[in-house]
């Protein structure tokens, strides 16, 4: 737990203490750009529902840090040194909310990105030569990467969540499309310890619930990434799986 911060004060009759207020609990969120997109400010009339979901919790009493970005799968967000920097400033009763999957189908070589997974959660994995960072890299499964990030918040003392990624705009017969990602996401959650919030599905539900010219009309430029009233049903729905966790404290801060 964060410690309380000790005031020394000197004074003629000796050393006395005060006890301050102690330091806030910090929400991070990681993930790509469905969670956080571009600079966050929404100048490409694309959000990502991480930049939306502070007005949701009480600011008073913990921090929230969206430090999702763009183009980034479950393994480059960690070979950016982007998981490490997080871990330096972990506590003991923080909470880290992970997405992670839109673009760990992407090829793991390639000249543009090179930031593709083996799927699935076995522990499986292959050497490749990354021509973005110029290196040979073991590159490892969806959920080996998502197990990294729980177990390693974990041994911070650090509380995980793990979601299942947003769906895209992608219909058939009358239905979303869901992601296999999401039962991989859920299995990781289970086997380690970690909270689970089902977001494709959460999401694609209230999707259906709709006119399709509405849900359409939510991804202004592609069939990915949704403008700030589609970022803003998605970070309710993931407000309303929070609430849902059973002993999860960190529903204690939604206002």
């Amino acid at each position: 737990m964060r410690s309380y911060i000790l005031l020394a004060m000197i004074a003629t009759a000796g050393v006395s203490f005060t006890l301050l207020k102690k330091e806030k609990p910090v929400l991070y969120i990681i993930g790509d750009s469905t969670v956080r997109n571009g600079d966050g400010t929404g100048r490409n009339n694309q959000w990502g529902w991480g930049t939306v979901i502070d007005s949701h919790f009480d600011t008073t009493k913990i921090s929230v840090r969206n430090l999702a970005i763009g183009g980034r799968s479950s393994r480059t967000f960690i070979t950016d040194g982007r998981w490490d920097k997080i871990l330096e400033t972990l506590h003991e009763g923080d909470f880290v909310i992970m997405q992670f999957g839109h673009n760990d189908a992407s090829p793991l070589d390639d000249t543009a990105r090179a930031r593709g997974t083996i799927k699935g959660v076995g522990m499986d994995s292959v050497e490749v030569y990354n021509p973005i960072r110029k290196m040979k890299e073991m590159v490892h499964s969806y959920g080996w990467y998502m197990r990294k990030y729980v177990n390693e918040a974990k041994a911070k003392g650090a509380v995980p969540i793990v979601c299942s990624p947003v769906p895209r705009d992608n219909w058939k017969d009358g239905k979303i499309r869901r992601t296999e990602y999401t039962g991989w996401a859920k299995q990781i959650a289970e086997e380690n310890g970690a909270y689970f919030i089902d977001l494709n599905d959460r999401i694609a539900v209230a999707y259906e619930q709709m006119d399709t010219a509405k849900v359409n009309g939510f991804f202004p430029a592609d069939h990915t990434h949704t403008n700030k009233e589609g970022a803003e049903l998605n970070a309710q729905k993931v407000v309303e799986g929070i609430k849902d966790l059973k002993k999860c404290k960190l529903k204690n801060y939604l206002r």
